[in-house]
């Protein structure tokens, strides 16, 4: 029985760990493909809201309805003891449900930026927002493109 409270204990552990993945990954080289400097026409903040259904909510309900099971099991006797696990499973389930609803609001903060290149090309980017580098109008910048996308960062 110990050992089945430490398997069950084990595995919601990872079915409940959430992920996190950084925007920007430190410490590594990427290659640039290309390199154009210009000066900010305008900066504008928006946000973007984005709704994500839960991929885990099944294993949350299995974990809630094994723990509702076992904590039942240990009640009654016979038939009674089935019935007490069958209703702890139940809510356990139920539990489990009301607690990890299947989806959820994520909202992004971006910076939309326009930007006049040197040989007079108008430039329209949108990126994360980061407050470390708030831009203003007649900025100085860079864009730097990767096979996978661009980023503007400010001169100095």
């Amino acid at each position: 029985m110990k050992t089945l409270l430490v398997i069950l204990s084990t595995l919601l552990c990872f079915v409940t760990a959430g992920t996190h993945a950084a925007v920007y990954e430190r410490n590594t080289a990427r290659p640039v493909n290309e390199v154009v400097f210009g000066a900010i026409e305008s900066v504008r903040n928006i946000t973007q809201q984005q709704v994500v259904e839960s991929q885990q909510s099944g294993w949350k309900t299995l974990g809630g309805a094994l723990i509702g099971g076992l904590l039942g099991n240990q009640f009654g006797g016979g038939h009674g003891r089935e019935i007490a696990t069958a209703v702890g499973a139940l809510a356990g389930a139920g539990a489990a449900q009301m607690y990890q609803s299947g989806s959820r609001t994520i909202e992004y903060k971006l910076v939309e930026l326009l930007i006049r290149t040197e040989d007079n090309r108008l430039i329209n980017v949108i990126q994360d927002y980061d407050p470390a580098m708030v831009f203003s109008r007649d900025d100085k910048v860079r864009i730097l493109y990767f096979d996978d996308g661009v980023r503007v960062d400010r001169t100095y």
